[in-house]
């Protein structure tokens, strides 16, 4: 059975153009709902939602401890200088290969 032959049985004496179109019939309210009226606009003092969101993000981040933060700070402090002292050297090694090369 279709859905046409269905809709015409279960609504006996309504045949033809006699039902309302859709878009003129009135919105039933739900339970609760506030009867429709101007929009509110309100002022919002104080800190842009922008900045919340930023906070928001900070708190769900997961902080390392004073140990975690000295142990990895030293770990890269060590591993500059280290890295410093192989260029250096090997600049030093360049510098003396192309004097006694190039230069004499």
């Amino acid at each position: 059975m279709s859905r046409a032959i269905r809709r015409q049985q279960a609504s006996p004496g309504k045949e033809g153009g006699s039902r309302k179109p859709l878009g003129l019939r009135k919105p039933q309210p739900t339970r609760g709902a506030r009867p429709p009226g101007p929009p509110r606009r309100r002022l919002r003092f104080g800190v842009p939602s922008w900045l919340e969101e930023i906070f928001s993000e900070l708190r769900k981040v997961s902080w390392p401890s004073r140990d975690e933060t000295l142990y990895l700070s030293m770990v890269v402090i060590l591993v500059a200088i280290s890295v410093g002292l192989i260029l250096g050297g090997i600049d030093l090694l360049f510098n003396w290969v192309v004097d006694r090369l190039l230069l004499q």
